[in-house]
């Protein structure tokens, strides 16, 4: 009994959906061919019967073109004023969402959902907006030309000679809750054009003459009919798979072409393909791997995978179905499908297999009562009863065959070992009972060896047990006719054991190859979803492809002028002319193929879904391990997950490329707005002052003045410039010249270049008496220390107070300027060491902020840190670190012997 009753899964997944679609707005779509069908009228028309209704309607957008019809249809409808825009110095109108939810309409008109929006706005297209509206729960109605689908917009280009810019992804048309088809034949719209009802007169003479022509009419009011029915087709099969309804129903013809492995395969293939041209129908080519099917000769099971290619290449969707029982899978896949007619090849079965079992056309004809059977004829297939070494070898390694010959050998020892237990047992236990011993052997020959040597087993058993044991013994002869029926039980029920059990062995083998097949895509699909970059793609690939196809494997990926080169280092050389044609042509070519079949390695583009990404070159060293039609499937589906482990981290390295450009942009608009800022204020200064002292107008008591204004802004350029060389210099790779010296050198030279900086500061230094000699580059160090006083005198208020600090602290020397000014922005404390970083953006300090990257540069250099923080109740202290490391014996210190 079959159990009918529904999926709880199934059915909480479809309450969540429902309940999720209650708290969205409802979307339809006025769907047409082009422009003038009507489409925006029939929006207007829909939305006035709801406002009569009692709904609460609002006009987002229409876009009426002039036309008096549509602008009638308006009266009496609340519309949204448009809000304005600025771009490139123009004030653009655009829909206003934020007016639009702040109203929390009922119904909102949305005409041309494809529409971009400019510039500025919070989407980039019309469509987002109405996401952002649906989610509210507002109901939207809105307005599409089938030209502005993602899918048909290259058709439609063809077609019209056009190319529409504005596109609508098709999942959102697919998402949809209706889609109302606005349809009008090309001679009325062409009368409308003609009359002025789509376009003013001198854009109706220009349109009829492009894209209004009546050819590119009928061809695109067949695509939105057409796209239309496609809808509603889903629709139908998604509402028969909620309700569970099994028979099909013939809304539309659908075909499903069953390939097998007979001659006829390309011939069924090609009568498909003219058979659903001819009803104008879509088609669907499927392969059904069943165990059976495994034990087909290789020849006949190239054929299939020939097959299936050759439908793809006619435009058939392609699929293969997992199953046991062929009939019963193509009807149940053909039900879900909602095919309405199956086409199969002529059964070529004998008599005696016929008798056996029943061919699949009456199998199909007795169980499918609601699709239509096709027959097509083929010659006999010659190669019907070649035997299938190769998948042998692939599922039960080299030694099958040798394998095979020892399981007849162990099927007679057996046999003969079971006889000699059975005649010490005779005394003891009837015949009936010894003869389970025979049964026994012959199960463990058929699973340990297969159906050839469980059907000799079976034979032996019987003769044998005949000839030893039933009366007249050893002969073949029977006196009691009774033994005969014992016989033909005996020797049927170890053939049919030794038939199941081999069928069960070969179904485990089976499942154990999938299983590896199936592990070895996974492990490979994780190993390459992890790899960064293109290097490690390769390296994955080779390392996984090479024992998985026990074949040398080589990748070549092209560089910037698309020429190829070989990525990895291998035995076998991979010849770079095949590579590139394959390439460039992306198509499989060397060994195996159609194209240069001589060549030694198989080529095969790694095909992305952006384009092709480079080529897999493969060196068998067994062609059953490549060439075998599962094998083949296995390793085109690793070319793809290679090629798409490519793309990714090529638009990794795209996307990172693209921060860095956008980085430098921003530094480069930083260094040149910061550097002409503080460049140009000492400038102007020394402009004017300058000038001043040109014109003679100034007395001898201002001229010392002035000088020393001058002085003052050639100094403060100075500085700046001097930092600026200081910090390319570090970038490009500082060198110290470091020596043993004290640090209380370098600190008072550093204060001597800071005096007139520190006037009108308080200062203290407190340096400890046990400072030890360290190795250091005096003059950077001395840099350092400049560079902190004058930002600590700097950034606090005269007659603040300075401390110069330098202490032991472990291994190093911890050297600190602290102030009690105001502080640091809180949180800001280690980005203030970036450059051109400072901690006020709207500070009126001069300065450029590179003082802290360059004293961060030179103590990392002398392998120190360098910190800042704020200080309790208020000011800042900067700190670094040196480190202290044993002064080595100077030239000639002996140590003096009493």
């Amino acid at each position: 009994m079959t159990d009918t009753r529904p999926d709880p899964d199934a059915l909480l997944d479809a309450i969540k959906q429902d309940e999720l679609a209650a708290q969205r707005g409802r979307l339809k779509i006025f769907f047409g061919a082009c422009a003038g069908v009507g489409k925006t009228f029939a929006m207007l028309s829909a939305a006035r019967v709801r406002q009569q209704e009692g709904c609460k309607v609002l006009v987002g957008v229409v876009e009426t073109h002039g036309r008096k019809e549509t602008e009638a249809q308006l009266h009496g409808l609340e519309v949204l004023p448009l809000t304005q825009i600025e771009y490139k110095g123009r004030s653009l109108a655009e829909f206003d969402l934020d007016s639009a939810l702040a109203r929390q309409p009922q119904l909102i008109l949305m005409d041309e959902f494809a529409h971009s929006n400019v510039p500025g706005s919070r989407h980039s297209k019309r469509w987002q907006d109405v996401e952002e509206l649906l989610a509210a729960g507002i109901d939207v109605y809105t307005t599409l030309n089938v030209q502005h689908l993602e899918s048909l917009n290259d058709v439609v280009g063809q077609i019209t000679g056009i190319v529409v810019r504005e596109t609508l992804p098709d999942h959102v048309f697919d998402q949809a809750a209706e889609v109302a088809l606005v349809d009008l034949p090309p001679d009325e719209l062409l009368a409308r054009l003609a009359a002025g009802k789509v376009y003013l007169a001198h854009q109706a003479e220009r349109a009829v003459k492009n894209f209004f022509r009546k050819g590119n009419l009928l061809a695109l009011r067949e695509l939105a009919l057409r796209r239309t029915a496609d809808r509603v087709d889903a629709q139908m099969r998604a509402y028969r798979a909620d309700q569970s309804i099994k028979p099909v129903w013939h809304a539309r013809e659908r075909l499903l072409i069953c390939v097998g492995h007979g001659p006829g395969t390309e011939k069924l293939v090609r009568s498909g393909k003219r058979l659903a041209a001819s009803l104008d129908a879509d088609w669907i080519a499927v392969f059904v791997e069943t165990p059976a099917l495994q034990r087909l000769p290789e020849a006949q099971r190239a054929r299939i995978m020939k097959g299936l290619k050759l439908a793809q290449e006619l435009g058939a969707e392609t699929t293969v179905l997992g199953g046991s029982d062929l009939a019963a899978t193509l009807l149940a896949y053909a039900r879900s499908r909602n095919v309405s007619k199956l086409v199969v090849g002529k059964s070529s079965a004998g008599p005696l297999r016929r008798l056996l079992r029943r061919p699949l056309l009456e199998q199909l004809t007795r169980q499918a009562d609601d699709v239509d059977v096709y027959v097509v004829s083929h010659e006999h297939d010659p190669d019907s009863t070649a035997p299938q070494e190769g998948f042998n070898r692939l599922l039960f390694g080299e030694a099958s065959r040798q394998k095979q010959g020892h399981g007849y050998v162990a099927a007679l020892l057996a046999c003969l070992l079971t006889t000699g237990l059975v005649s010490l047992l005779t005394p003891f236990f009837d015949l009936s009972n010894v003869v389970m011993l025979y049964l026994l052997a012959v199960v463990l020959i058929a699973v340990r060896f297969g159906r050839g040597p469980g059907v000799l087993a079976s034979l032996v058993s019987v003769a044998t047990f005949d000839f030893f044991f039933v009366p007249p013994r050893l002969s073949l002869s029977v006196s009691d006719t009774q033994y005969l029926l014992t016989f033909a039980v005996m020797f049927a029920v170890a053939l049919i054991i030794s038939q199941l059990a081999a069928r069960l062995r070969f179904e485990a083998n089976i499942a154990t190859y999938r299983e590896r097949r199936t592990r070895a895509l996974y492990e490979l699909g994780r190993e390459l979803a992890a790899a960064l970059t293109a290097n490690q793609i390769i390296d994955i690939a080779v390392s996984r492809l090479q024992p998985l196809f026990n074949a040398s494997i080589v990748l070549l990926t092209p560089n910037s002028q698309e020429q190829l080169r070989a990525e990895n280092d291998s035995t076998a050389q991979a010849d770079l002319g095949v590579a590139q044609w394959v390439y460039d042509k992306q198509q499989a070519a060397g060994l195996g193929t159609q194209t240069l079949p001589s060549n030694a390695m198989l080529y095969l583009p790694l095909k992305a879904p952006m384009r092709n990404r480079g080529v897999l070159a493969v060196l068998p060293e067994q062609l059953d391990q490549v060439f075998l039609p599962e094998q083949q499937r296995l390793l085109e589906t690793c070319a793809a997950q290679i090629a798409l482990a490519l793309e990714r981290v090529h638009y990794v390295e795209v996307a990172q490329d693209a921060i860095v450009a956008m980085e430098s942009e921003r530094l480069r608009n930083s260094v040149l707005s910061v550097i002409s800022h503080d460049l140009r204020t000492p400038l102007t200064t020394l402009v004017g002052l300058s000038s001043l002292l040109a014109e003679g107008q100034v007395d001898a008591r201002k001229q010392a003045s002035i000088a020393q204004s001058i002085q003052e802004e050639s100094l403060r350029m100075n500085h700046l410039v001097t930092n600026l060389l200081d910090m390319a210099r570090l970038q490009s790779g500082v060198k110290l010249n470091k020596a043993w010296q004290l640090l209380d050198d370098v600190v008072g030279s550093a204060l001597r270049a800071c005096q007139r900086n520190l006037q009108g500061h308080q200062l203290e230094v407190a340096l400890a008496s046990d400072l030890p000699v360290l190795e250091y580059d005096a003059v950077l160090i001395e840099r350092v220390l400049v560079n902190l006083l004058e930002n600590a005198a700097k950034y606090t208020p005269p007659g603040s107070h300075i401390t110069l600090l330098a202490q032991p602290e472990g291994a190093t020397i911890r050297v600190c300027v602290q102030d009690d000014g105001p502080g640091l922005p809180s949180g800001l404390e280690q980005k203030l060491f970036d450059k051109f970083s400072r901690g006020n953006s709207e500070s009126t300090t001069p300065g450029v902020g590179l003082g802290l990257a360059i004293c961060r540069s030179i103590v990392e250099a002398h392998g120190g840190q360098i910190t800042a923080s704020n200080r309790q109740p208020h000011g800042a202290a900067f700190c670094f670190t040196l480190p202290v490391s044993q002064m080595p014996a100077l030239p000639g210190d002996e140590e003096i012997q009493p």
